[in-house]
């Protein structure tokens, strides 16, 4: 755990340079407030449970774009297993929105008509091997894991999805708008390196580098446990982190507040 984490959290009870009144409040929006946009996409979710306590604790909202990973505990990370803590994070006020079903990595363009992708899960029965599908069976990937977010939430997913890993290409975004979903990804600045081998980059020097780098406007990335990283991340670097930005201003919102992302949103029924 950091060194600092017991003195950031008193500097947020303290109410320093517009900080809250009380380290687990929400920093109120204003002139002062910097927005920031904290996301989660899932993992192992063996750690989700400490993500749970530390947002609920500081009484921040994030926007969750979940797949249907494997799990350390249970039958997927959007299986019957839980659910439950799906259905209590809705009753928090978060928002949700896919990320893909299987977690599949787009690899490349196919040439040729009609238009079709490779793609590689890292979860279902495919996991690890490369598949050729056209534009609809990604669209249906996208749907999928939205579909079973708002059964299990009993909230409607935003229409916007996560690539996993980020990867995408131009041919496959227009895919995606053409079936309601926008892509979001995240900022520089906001990569928190939660899935960076422990050895070279340490809890300290990612809650340092996050609390000097990260402005007003940015997207933050994080997961709901990586299964290569050794040192906890959470609450170790999380609560440190929200503590440290709102200490410096910074105010949680979720995108469904993101200027860029209002207008895509209402436009499709979001």
């Amino acid at each position: 755990m950091p060194a600092n984490w017991k003195s950031l959290l008193a500097i947020a009870a303290l109410g320093v340079a517009g900080a809250s009144v009380a380290a687990g409040a929400q920093q109120s929006t204003g002139p002062a407030c910097k927005p920031i946009y904290l996301t989660f996409d899932t993992g192992h979710m063996d750690i989700a449970p400490l993500v749970a306590d530390v947002l609920k604790r500081q009484n921040v909202k994030v926007t969750f774009f979940a797949a249907n990973e494997r799990t350390k505990e249970g039958d997927g990370s959007l299986g019957a297993h839980w659910a439950p803590w799906w259905r209590a994070r809705a009753g928090e006020g978060h928002e949700f929105a896919s990320h893909t079903w299987d977690h599949d990595y787009w690899q490349q363009d196919l040439a040729g008509q009609p238009l079709r992708f490779q793609v590689k899960p890292s979860a279902g029965a495919q996991a690890g091997r490369s598949q050729t599908w056209n534009a609809a069976q990604y669209c249906e990937s996208i749907a999928t894991s939205a579909k079973r977010l708002t059964s299990v939430t009993g909230k409607k997913v935003l229409p916007i999805f996560r690539a996993p890993g980020g990867k995408t290409s131009a041919a496959l975004l227009a895919v995606a708008e053409k079936c309601g979903y926008k892509h979001v990804g995240w900022s520089p600045a906001g990569f928190l390196g939660d899935e960076l081998p422990s050895e070279r980059y340490p809890n300290d020097a990612l809650l340092k580098r996050a609390l000097a780098t990260i402005r007003s406007g940015d997207i933050l990335l994080a997961h709901l446990g990586i299964w290569s990283r050794r040192d906890p991340w959470a609450p170790e670097v999380l609560e440190p982190l929200v503590v440290g930005l709102k200490s410096k201003g910074f105010c949680f919102a979720t995108l469904r507040e993101h200027p860029d992302l209002k207008g895509w949103i209402a436009s499709h029924g979001g």
